[in-house]
């Protein structure tokens, strides 16, 4: 099997486990990952696809700048520049990106603060935090319509080979040094997101109101 066929396996396998879970609402998300790193190529989804769906259109081969490499009718999808932000100032692998709304609240209810930090859970672990006392910051960025002027923002905010970006009311991405690791990064922050907002929920009932 050659690498351009193990890697695309790889990442249709993600894609599945994702779509399993409903994080693909309104063909919405964006997933790459690498083939190459001299010169620069990955697969990356097509644009308006329904991610729940399996076929042989589902991504496309696009190189450094994000063009396709293929002869094809499909486009990129237009985050592509995200994911190239990644892998041009990291060894990252793998590329995620979704919509749910638990990351979507959590970009509301934070963005003023320009990120939502947590401290004190185990799942922080995952971003290689091992200390007790450790801190994970997620910065929150603004949702610009000028995919380039995102993309711009959007680099300042990688530090290293593996991390996550929330996007105001736009989902999160979050990438790995490989697809495994992207995936675990992802669900750790869901999971982070979900508590959050159970938490907020409770301690808001228990003085006897309501969560606005």
């Amino acid at each position: 099997m050659s690498l351009y066929q193990e890697k695309w396996n790889e990442l249709a396998d993600i894609k599945a486990e994702l779509a399993e879970r409903d994080w693909f609402m309104g063909t919405s998300g964006n997933l790459s990952i690498k083939i190459t790193n001299e010169p620069l190529e990955f697969l990356v989804t097509a644009s308006g696809k329904d991610k729940r769906k399996r076929t042989a259109e589902d991504f496309l081969h696009v190189n450094s700048e994000g063009e396709k490499i293929e002869e094809t009718h499909l486009k990129p999808s237009a985050e592509t520049l995200l994911h190239k932000e990644i892998y041009q100032k990291t060894n990252a692998g793998c590329s995620l990106h979704v919509h749910t709304v638990a990351n979507n609240v959590i970009s509301e209810l934070y963005y003023q603060d320009f990120e939502v930090v947590f401290k004190g859970q185990e799942l922080i672990k995952a971003f290689d935090l091992w200390e007790e006392d450790a801190e994970l910051s997620i910065p929150i960025i603004t949702n610009h319509a000028d995919i380039s002027v995102l993309a711009r923002e959007f680099g300042r905010h990688i530090k290293s080979d593996k991390g996550a970006v929330l996007i105001h009311n736009h989902g999160i991405t979050a990438w790995g040094r490989t697809g495994f690791e992207a995936k675990k990064i992802l669900e750790a922050c869901e999971f982070l997101f979900q508590y959050q907002l159970s938490l907020l929920q409770i301690n808001k009932f228990s003085r006897g109101g309501v969560l606005s």
